[in-house]
Protein backbone atom coordinates (compact mmCIF):
# COMPACT_ATOMS: atom_id res chain seq x y z
CA UNK A 1 0.00 0.00 0.00
CA UNK A 2 1.03 3.47 -0.77
CA UNK A 3 2.51 5.35 2.23
CA UNK A 4 0.72 8.43 1.09
CA UNK A 5 -2.68 6.92 1.24
CA UNK A 6 -2.36 6.14 4.41
CA UNK A 7 -1.05 9.45 5.85
CA UNK A 8 2.16 7.47 6.94
CA UNK A 9 4.63 9.51 5.21
CA UNK A 10 7.68 10.05 7.58
CA UNK A 11 9.46 12.68 5.49
CA UNK A 12 6.26 14.84 5.75
CA UNK A 13 5.55 14.58 9.50
CA UNK A 14 9.38 15.41 9.67
CA UNK A 15 9.02 18.33 7.46
CA UNK A 16 5.33 19.65 9.17
CA UNK A 17 7.26 19.12 12.32
CA UNK A 18 9.22 21.52 11.35
CA UNK A 19 7.13 23.68 9.95
CA UNK A 20 5.40 23.82 13.05
CA UNK A 21 8.35 24.35 14.82
CA UNK A 22 9.52 27.11 12.94
CA UNK A 23 5.89 29.19 13.49
CA UNK A 24 7.33 30.73 17.21
CA UNK A 25 10.90 32.32 16.36
CA UNK A 26 8.97 33.47 13.61
CA UNK A 27 6.09 34.87 15.13
CA UNK A 28 8.29 37.00 17.50
CA UNK A 29 10.49 37.93 14.94
CA UNK A 30 7.36 39.59 12.54
CA UNK A 31 5.85 40.68 16.27
CA UNK A 32 8.66 42.50 17.59
CA UNK A 33 9.40 44.14 13.90
CA UNK A 34 5.71 45.51 13.74
CA UNK A 35 6.21 46.82 17.39
CA UNK A 36 9.57 48.85 16.68
CA UNK A 37 7.98 49.89 13.38
CA UNK A 38 4.65 51.62 14.95
CA UNK A 39 6.74 53.35 17.83
CA UNK A 40 7.94 55.20 14.58
CA UNK A 41 10.85 56.95 16.45
CA UNK A 42 13.88 54.55 14.86
CA UNK A 43 16.39 57.05 13.06
CA UNK A 44 16.74 55.63 9.79
CA UNK A 45 18.39 53.61 8.40
CA UNK A 46 17.62 51.44 11.14
CA UNK A 47 13.36 52.22 10.71
CA UNK A 48 14.24 51.15 6.73
CA UNK A 49 15.70 47.48 7.67
CA UNK A 50 13.14 47.08 10.87
CA UNK A 51 10.85 47.40 7.98
CA UNK A 52 12.65 45.08 5.76
CA UNK A 53 13.32 42.45 8.53
CA UNK A 54 9.39 42.05 9.16
CA UNK A 55 8.84 41.97 5.25
CA UNK A 56 11.34 38.95 5.09
CA UNK A 57 9.96 37.41 8.35
CA UNK A 58 6.19 38.18 6.64
CA UNK A 59 7.68 36.20 3.38
CA UNK A 60 9.34 33.05 5.32
CA UNK A 61 5.98 32.98 7.05
CA UNK A 62 4.18 32.38 3.28
CA UNK A 63 7.27 29.70 2.59
CA UNK A 64 6.54 27.91 5.83
CA UNK A 65 2.92 27.54 5.10
CA UNK A 66 3.62 26.44 1.62
CA UNK A 67 5.77 23.74 2.95
CA UNK A 68 3.61 22.46 5.49
CA UNK A 69 1.17 22.74 2.91
CA UNK A 70 3.35 20.47 0.59
CA UNK A 71 3.51 18.22 3.61
CA UNK A 72 0.43 17.59 3.86
CA UNK A 73 -0.48 16.98 0.76
CA UNK A 74 1.99 14.42 0.11
CA UNK A 75 1.07 12.49 3.40
CA UNK A 76 -2.07 12.06 2.37
CA UNK A 77 -3.81 14.73 4.99
CA UNK A 78 -4.74 17.62 2.47
CA UNK A 79 -8.40 18.54 3.69
CA UNK A 80 -9.37 21.89 1.79
CA UNK A 81 -11.55 24.12 3.08
CA UNK A 82 -14.16 24.32 -0.08
CA UNK A 83 -15.51 27.42 -0.83
CA UNK A 84 -17.66 28.71 -3.83
CA UNK A 85 -15.93 30.91 -6.12
CA UNK A 86 -16.05 32.26 -9.99
CA UNK A 87 -12.63 31.25 -11.35
CA UNK A 88 -12.47 34.13 -13.15
CA UNK A 89 -12.44 36.14 -10.57
CA UNK A 90 -9.74 34.07 -8.72
CA UNK A 91 -7.27 33.92 -11.62
CA UNK A 92 -8.14 38.00 -11.69
CA UNK A 93 -6.63 38.05 -7.64
CA UNK A 94 -3.92 35.97 -8.29
CA UNK A 95 -2.65 37.85 -12.10
CA UNK A 96 -3.10 40.85 -8.89
CA UNK A 97 -0.58 39.63 -6.71
CA UNK A 98 1.92 39.21 -9.79
CA UNK A 99 1.57 42.32 -11.93
CA UNK A 100 -1.41 42.40 -14.63
CA UNK A 101 1.25 43.19 -17.19
CA UNK A 102 2.96 39.59 -16.30
CA UNK A 103 -0.11 37.19 -16.58
CA UNK A 104 -3.00 37.21 -19.34
CA UNK A 105 -6.14 36.08 -17.77
CA UNK A 106 -8.58 35.14 -20.46
CA UNK A 107 -12.09 33.46 -20.47
CA UNK A 108 -15.35 33.58 -18.74
CA UNK A 109 -15.26 31.52 -15.44
CA UNK A 110 -17.65 29.37 -13.47
CA UNK A 111 -18.33 28.93 -9.98
CA UNK A 112 -16.82 26.50 -9.33
CA UNK A 113 -16.08 25.21 -5.46
CA UNK A 114 -12.63 24.83 -4.10
CA UNK A 115 -9.61 25.57 -1.42
CA UNK A 116 -10.00 29.72 -2.72
CA UNK A 117 -6.88 30.58 -0.27
CA UNK A 118 -4.13 27.69 -1.42
CA UNK A 119 -5.68 27.63 -4.69
CA UNK A 120 -5.07 31.52 -5.36
CA UNK A 121 -1.49 31.11 -3.98
CA UNK A 122 -1.22 28.43 -6.48
CA UNK A 123 -2.16 30.08 -9.29
CA UNK A 124 -0.32 33.32 -8.86
CA UNK A 125 2.95 30.74 -7.82
CA UNK A 126 1.96 28.87 -11.66
CA UNK A 127 3.52 32.36 -13.38
CA UNK A 128 6.90 31.78 -12.78
CA UNK A 129 8.52 28.92 -14.91
CA UNK A 130 6.29 26.13 -16.23
CA UNK A 131 9.50 23.03 -16.57
CA UNK A 132 9.48 23.34 -12.53
CA UNK A 133 5.49 23.27 -12.49
CA UNK A 134 5.65 20.36 -14.59
CA UNK A 135 7.86 18.60 -12.55
CA UNK A 136 10.53 18.65 -14.79
CA UNK A 137 12.70 20.93 -12.50
CA UNK A 138 12.58 21.62 -8.85
CA UNK A 139 13.80 25.05 -8.38
CA UNK A 140 11.00 26.97 -6.99
CA UNK A 141 9.02 25.81 -3.51
CA UNK A 142 6.24 27.76 -3.95
CA UNK A 143 6.03 26.60 -8.09
CA UNK A 144 6.45 22.96 -6.90
CA UNK A 145 3.77 23.16 -3.93
CA UNK A 146 1.24 25.13 -6.53
CA UNK A 147 1.20 22.15 -9.03
CA UNK A 148 0.59 19.76 -6.16
CA UNK A 149 -2.25 21.76 -4.71
CA UNK A 150 -4.21 22.33 -8.06
CA UNK A 151 -3.77 19.21 -8.87
CA UNK A 152 -4.56 17.58 -5.25
CA UNK A 153 -7.81 19.24 -5.81
CA UNK A 154 -8.61 17.73 -9.38
CA UNK A 155 -7.06 20.53 -11.19
CA UNK A 156 -4.64 20.38 -14.33
CA UNK A 157 -1.77 22.03 -14.72
CA UNK A 158 -0.09 21.91 -18.32
CA UNK A 159 2.37 23.58 -20.91
CA UNK A 160 1.28 24.34 -24.28
CA UNK A 161 3.57 26.02 -26.44
CA UNK A 162 5.21 28.76 -24.73
CA UNK A 163 1.62 29.42 -22.84
CA UNK A 164 1.31 27.63 -19.18
CA UNK A 165 -2.63 26.36 -19.25
CA UNK A 166 -4.35 26.17 -15.86
CA UNK A 167 -7.43 24.45 -15.13
CA UNK A 168 -9.07 24.62 -12.02
CA UNK A 169 -11.44 21.78 -10.75
CA UNK A 170 -15.26 22.27 -11.77
CA UNK A 171 -14.06 24.90 -14.99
Amino acid sequence: MDENATGDNPFARLVSLACHDLRTPLATVVGFAHTLTRQGDLEEPAGRYVEMIGAAAGQLGELVDELSLGARIEAGRYDPVLKEVDSLALARNAAGRLGEERVVVEGTGATIELDVDASERAVAALAPSAPVLLGEELRDLGAAIAGLAIRAQGGEVELAGDELHVRLPGS
